[in-house]
């Protein structure tokens, strides 16, 4: 299995935005990271499955689910002087940037936090790039059984250290 972890900041875009809009599908832009882009254009196909992950926020952590709606193609905003995601450098004969569709497939019944998910980074989440420090990606792989340890999480209650509502 091919599954993803997608950031985005609440503010910026949320699940919440993602499942309002047309279709609940949203081209995932502005990814400005040449290993991201990577990973986007040459490894994301349809039907792949999303944790959908709040960054940058008082609560960081997965809050739903979505997949992959289409095939990777040139993001249009890296050519439009206008759009906030310009990049002067890229051509539309040779796009340097890429993006896919994404649609909503549900919220999680509760978020799960960055912090419940560090707590297993010695375990069943070793080695996922999210759980390392410093990490910046917006993309990352989560392979089946950090996939199934995360949804996991869901089902179970809050663990009362977290200092955080369900």
């Amino acid at each position: 299995m091919n599954g993803w972890l997608m950031k985005s900041e609440p503010d910026t875009f949320s699940l919440d935005d993602l499942a309002a809009r047309p279709n609940q599908t949203e081209p995932w832009d502005g990814v400005r990271n040449y290993q991201a882009r990577n990973m986007l254009r040459d490894q994301m196909r349809v039907g792949d499955p999303i944790l959908f992950y709040h960054s940058n926020c008082a609560v960081p952590g997965v809050v739903g689910l979505a997949e992959v709606a289409s095939a990777p193609r040139p993001d249009p905003t890296a050519f439009d002087p206008e759009a906030r995601y310009f990049d002067p450098k890229s051509d539309p004969s040779r796009p340097r940037w890429y993006l896919v569709d994404v649609r909503y497939v549900r919220h999680l019944r509760r978020t799960i936090p960055l912090a419940e998910l560090k707590g297993a980074a010695k375990g069943a989440l070793e080695g996922m790039p999210l759980v390392r420090n410093g990490n910046r990606l917006s993309i990352m792989p989560v392979n089946s059984a950090q996939w199934a340890f995360i949804l996991g999480l869901e089902e179970l209650a809050q663990p009362l250290n977290q200092g955080v509502a369900p």
